[in-house]
């Protein structure tokens, strides 16, 4: 399958499965606590359920390729930046850090330019 339709898969990917997940999850754990609200441990419990049945479908995927969408770094992994930077900085970077593949591939899309340009 050619690199563009992969990516475009990777994107639906993200945009349905993984984001509106991470941010319940950043909105339970960052941002109520930034306005002074009251995590609900309920909606992350069960968030993080939801988020690692996505990250074991990643977890396999990066069994066989360097990135989500293949051997090359592109807007699929760009994607995920900014909801994983939040998620680190939480309990949930447990979900994250205890899947081997899904940590390197945190780590490297985490490093890169790219990544430290859209995090200024």
């Amino acid at each position: 399958m050619a690199l563009y339709a992969v990516m475009a898969i990777g994107l639906e990917v993200e945009a349905h499965h993984f984001d509106p997940v991470a941010s319940k999850l950043a909105w339970e754990q960052v941002f109520k606590n930034i306005y002074g609200l009251t995590t609900d441990q309920a909606v992350v419990e069960e968030e993080e359920a939801n988020l690692a049945k996505v990250l074991d479908v990643y977890e396999y995927r990066l069994k066989q390729h360097k990135y989500l969408s293949g051997d090359t770094f592109t807007l699929t992994d760009i994607h995920h930046i900014p909801a994983i930077q939040y998620l680190l900085g939480t309990p949930t970077k447990k979900l994250f850090t205890e899947r081997p593949r899904v940590n390197e591939w945190v780590t490297e899309i985490t490093k890169r330019p790219a990544s430290q340009k859209i995090l200024q």
